[in-house]
């Protein structure tokens, strides 16, 4: 059997790992017996080389199998689904998602991750709810599904346990956006849940990890491909990623986003993003003819009476953790939010400089600011807080005068610079008249 350095010498001088090679590997990263700097080396090399179809196939076979991979009662063949995004500003996509999917006759084990640079993170939104509970083990999963339908939880210890010790290390190597390593961490995540149907969200734009839709269109082809090669119909919708997803960044303002959407009140944008990602879910699994009909049945499950998707977020707080007076008092109508979550001690209104049409917002500033404020983090176990954040107060294609407030900053301690002010300044954009809307979601990618 091959050494590690000589594993290591043949990816760097451009070679295809074996099968085999790649199961030593994995199999080395998860026992512990790989140096640091040797899987920190192996990441470089696949990083500058690349991977064949074959070796991305094994690769993510081989991390997905590397822990506990879950199991299903038999009745719930097919209808076991999950979604992902490659992460984006007010991404709040999730929180909507999966209890409308559940609503629809689907089972959602939705592993979740924390934000990480500029974007954020499902699961700091969701631990912006007093008492919500995002480590749960396989058993309480199981219970949650067959009781709410969905959860949305943290990758627990046993699940992909390879993929977590290389996630730790990419930053480190300044390999994260290798294409392999991408698809290899996040397909074999979804591996493991043993999952029906996948639908993967590709960002690209101006705050997206990829800038341009040809670089996202290679990624979700072969996350696509990987996914299905594994036994899951997978797809992909390539969504464009410039601006704002919904009007607030921040994780208790994201929250209380969704729980508005949930209540019928949601941008149209978000909504767009969960009906087109459900409708494809629906129609694999067989539970919707076609896309038009899968969408269809989400959009009436989140804003149609009696509200199912509120119903099924508020059974799933509960289930993880949410006392039933919080619950109820955050699924009321006309609540006083921040009776229940965490309220930032200042706020401050930026008001528009000039007159005329708002033609763009620059989301990539804004998530930077918030982020250096205390939204975000940059080492994965700093804490974040959940005040902080912003909420847009004029919309795409509104023409307005000077002096009109654009948007609501809230903050803590210490305040925003006069420099981060002015920053925040140049994210708006405004033009002589209305620019034609681009398309949302640019492309789908479905399983043959």
């Amino acid at each position: 059997m091959q050494s590690i350095p000589d594993l290591i010498k043949k990816k760097r001088d451009g070679g295809a790992l074996s099968e085999q090679e790649i199961k030593t590997f994995v199999h080395a990263v998860t026992d512990g017996t790989i140096k640091e700097c040797q899987t920190g080396a192996m990441l470089m090399a696949i990083w500058q080389q690349g991977m064949e179809h074959a070796e991305i196939e094994t690769f993510t076979r081989e991390m997905m199998s590397s822990g506990e991979v879950m199991s299903w009662p038999e009745e719930w063949a097919g209808h076991v689904v999950d979604k992902h995004s490659t992460g984006g500003v007010g991404d709040k996509v999730s929180l909507v998602l999966a209890p409308a999917l559940a609503a629809c006759g689907c089972k959602v084990p939705m592993i979740s991750g924390r934000g990480l640079a500029h974007t954020g993170g499902t699961l700091d939104k969701l631990e912006s709810i007093p008492g919500y509970t995002i480590h749960q083990s396989g058993a309480k999963i199981l219970e949650m599904l067959g009781s709410v339908g969905c959860c949305i939880v943290g990758q627990t210890k046993s699940l992909v346990p390879a993929d977590r010790v290389m996630y730790a290390l990419r930053d480190a190597t300044s390999t994260v956006d290798s294409l392999p390593l991408i698809t290899g961490s996040i397909i074999s995540k979804k591996g493991a849940e043993s999952l029906s149907a996948l639908i993967l969200d590709v960002k690209f734009g101006r705050a997206a990890l990829y800038k341009d839709l040809d670089s996202a269109r290679e990624l979700a082809q072969l996350m696509v491909a990987a996914g299905n090669r594994l036994g899951m119909r997978t797809a992909a919708a390539l969504s464009r990623m410039d601006a704002v997803i919904g009007r607030c960044v921040g994780n208790s303002l994201e929250v209380i986003e969704c729980l508005e959407t949930l209540k019928g009140h949601g941008p149209q944008d978000l909504m767009e993003l969960v009906t087109t990602l459900g409708g494809v879910l629906l129609m694999m699994t067989g539970l919707a003819k076609d896309q038009s009909e899968g969408r269809r049945q989400i959009s009436e499950a989140v804003i149609g009476a009696p509200k199912a998707a509120l119903a099924k977020f508020r059974a799933m707080m509960e289930a993880q953790g949410v006392a039933t007076e919080t619950a109820r008092l955050l699924c009321d109508t006309n609540t006083d939010y921040h009776s229940v979550l965490r309220k930032s001690k200042h706020e401050k209104r930026l008001e528009t400089t000039e007159e005329g049409v708002v033609v763009d917002f620059d989301g990539m500033i804004i998530a930077q600011i918030l982020h250096k404020l205390g939204a975000g983090r940059t080492k994965p176990d700093q804490p974040v807080n959940h005040s902080v954040g912003a909420r847009l107060l004029v919309s795409l294609g509104q023409r307005v005068k000077k002096g009109v407030p654009w948007l609501q900053l809230d903050y803590e301690d210490p305040a925003p610079t006069a420099e981060q002010i002015d920053q925040l300044q140049n994210a708006l954009k405004l033009g002589p008249k209305e620019i034609p809307k681009q398309k949302l979601v640019q492309e789908l990618l479905l399983p043959q």
